[in-house]
């Protein structure tokens, strides 16, 4: 349990978050405009846009899950994080040039500029439906666990904490006292994080112990095609789908470019979130590692793989360290519950309300955005109660949804920009073709030992991350053979939403409907440079761990 010296730590916590927030929240175009209150008055700088897509990307659910995936199974894990590196660059050069210059506020709006209304509701209706079902609850249930685990405060209670704190300061101060609170929780979880690795590297005795005591297979990254997890094709054909699907296409990911003050910090954001998320693999998944070996020399009592980071704060830390690391498993899970009640109300208010009131005036939807988001407060505290009532299996169950609808939305967007000839037809039938096919195989993983021998036993048990290319490569044919044989889209709408309709200087100019871009020679020369460190970073550390 905590001592006196924890505590003290956890609530100074509070109050800076509190602090954080409240200043922020004081500025008036933070609230009295749309832009103000969902993309904090788009003036975001890169340094906190960097730091907000990481905070808000880590949730508790990761340090736990990470620790106890590398302690089960070794740090193959890493790799969803080392792959994100590189989706995040492609957010930066490839998708943010695109959303800035139309000057929308959601990717829904930035799909009916594309496609028409049909794809706009369906993005909408999907995403907040996910948002409500899978992020909100998990993320209360990891925040009811740390209470409760390391604090000794009751689940319940616990969680009601976690959901009334994160949403007193979502709903008042909008994108900007979410950004700004997720940049104070990065330095946070980062001390936490750092503080478990190295204590738990001291405790095994160094570097080379970790590889000495490690299983067979443990510290590589690189698995057989046949790893039921992890396989190499799975890793590199299949996850970078799911990667352009929530880092380049979620609302609740992109939300924070958008808010950026020019493409340029939008850009350089994008890269120090992609510098930062290299650092999982040695502060959350090495962790767990450092955790088996120190139960294999019985220093730790690891009763299952999922307790190896609980039982290393527990033994190998002291007070005071204790603290610190308990509120960066705090940090963590608020920070990625503010951004879902905001990127989630965003979403109701601008796609949702304002598509059925287009009149609305600006202090209307930033009402509505606020309403939205105590809604969302008041639905995480009903749906407490159900969170124990599901057992753990249903849970991944319902995480792993989105992992089998984000397919076709990945291949709608990505399609549309490289290619104007596809149209609303082809998106719709891509996009309702995905989705059934995806529902098709949850519910054949459902019932797996109830199918007989043949196809459907192979469509429910092949691997999720095979399984996401083969539905991303029907959905790109659908999409193509219906648009072909559909009637072309009307190029002057698609003047800047296409490669092949981009405005004389799409760097320089807008054009009717689409807002001007300019960017600085210099940040630009520099930001290729520290993308090729990104890139030349991954692929260094893809060597180091190759077996």
């Amino acid at each position: 349990m905590l001592s006196s010296i924890d505590w003290a730590i956890v609530v100074l916590y509070f109050v800076a978050v509190f602090a954080v927030a409240i200043v922020m929240t004081r500025r008036a175009a933070t609230r009295s405009t749309a832009a103000g209150y969902f993309l904090g008055g788009r003036n975001s700088g890169w340094f906190v846009i960097g730091a907000s897509l990481f905070a808000s990307n880590i949730g508790s659910e990761h340090l736990v899950g990470l620790a106890g995936t590398a302690a089960a199974s070794g740090v193959a894990v890493a790799q969803f994080e080392l792959l994100a590196c590189f989706i995040l660059l492609l957010l930066g050069w490839l998708f943010v040039p695109f959303y800035l210059r139309s000057g929308v506020f959601t990717m829904p709006e930035f799909l009916e500029r594309r496609y028409g209304p049909v794809a706009r509701w369906y993005l909408a209706v999907i995403s907040v439906a996910g948002y409500v079902l899978t992020k909100i609850s998990v993320t209360i249930a990891a925040g009811g666990i740390v209470f409760e685990a390391l604090m000794g405060i009751d689940f319940w209670t616990g969680a009601f904490i976690v959901v009334v704190a994160t949403g007193a300061y979502t709903v008042f101060g909008g994108l900007r006292a979410v950004l700004y609170t997720d940049l104070l929780q990065m330095f946070v979880l980062l001390g936490g994080a750092i503080a478990v690795t190295l204590i738990g590297l001291d405790a095994i005795g160094g570097w080379e112990q970790v590889y000495a005591n490690a299983a067979p297979g443990f510290m590589s990254l690189w698995r057989p095609m046949s790893d039921p997890d992890f396989p190499w094709t799975g890793i590199l054909l299949g996850a970078p789908i799911l990667g352009v699907w929530y880092w380049c296409t979620d609302q609740f990911i992109v939300q924070r470019v958008l808010s950026a003050h020019d493409i340029d910090n939008a850009r350089r954001g994008t890269i120090f979130g992609a510098f930062l998320k290299i650092l999982p693999l040695f502060i959350f998944v090495l962790p767990g590692v450092i955790a088996y070996s120190l139960a294999q020399q019985g220093q730790l009592v690891l009763d299952r793989p999922d307790n190896a980071l609980p039982a290393m704060v527990a033994t190998l830390l002291p007070s005071g360290l204790r603290g610190i690391v308990v509120a960066g498993l705090l940090a963590a899970l608020m920070s990625s519950l503010s951004s879902v009640f905001n990127s989630c109300s965003t979403l109701i208010t601008w796609d949702i309300y304002r598509k059925l009131h287009p009149q609305a005036g600006e202090r209307t939807l930033v009402w509505v955005g606020q309403l939205s988001t105590a809604l969302l407060v008041v639905l995480g505290l009903l749906w407490i109660p159900m969170i124990k009532l599901i057992s753990g299996q249903i849970y991944q169950y319902l995480q792993s949804v989105q992992a089998y609808i984000s397919p076709p939305i990945a291949a709608v967007f990505l399609l549309g920009i490289f290619w104007r000839r596809v149209n609303s037809a082809g998106a719709v039938a891509a996009l309702a073709g995905g989705f059934v096919l995806g529902i098709g195989r949850l519910v054949a993983e459902l019932n797996k030992s109830a199918l007989p021998d043949g196809p459907l036993q192979w469509f429910a048990g092949i691997n999720f991350l095979h399984f996401a290319l083969l539905l991303f490569a029907i959905c790109a044919l659908l999409m193509i053979v219906v648009s072909l044989l559909t009637r072309a889209p009307d190029d002057a709408r698609l003047t800047g939403l296409t490669f092949q309709t981009l405005p004389g200087d799409a760097a320089d100019s807008g054009s009717e409907g689409m807002e001007p871009l300019r960017s600085d020679p210099a940040w630009r020369r520099a930001d290729r440079l520290f993308s090729v460190l990104v890139i030349l970073a991954v692929a260094a550390i893809w060597y180091y761990f190759r077996s």
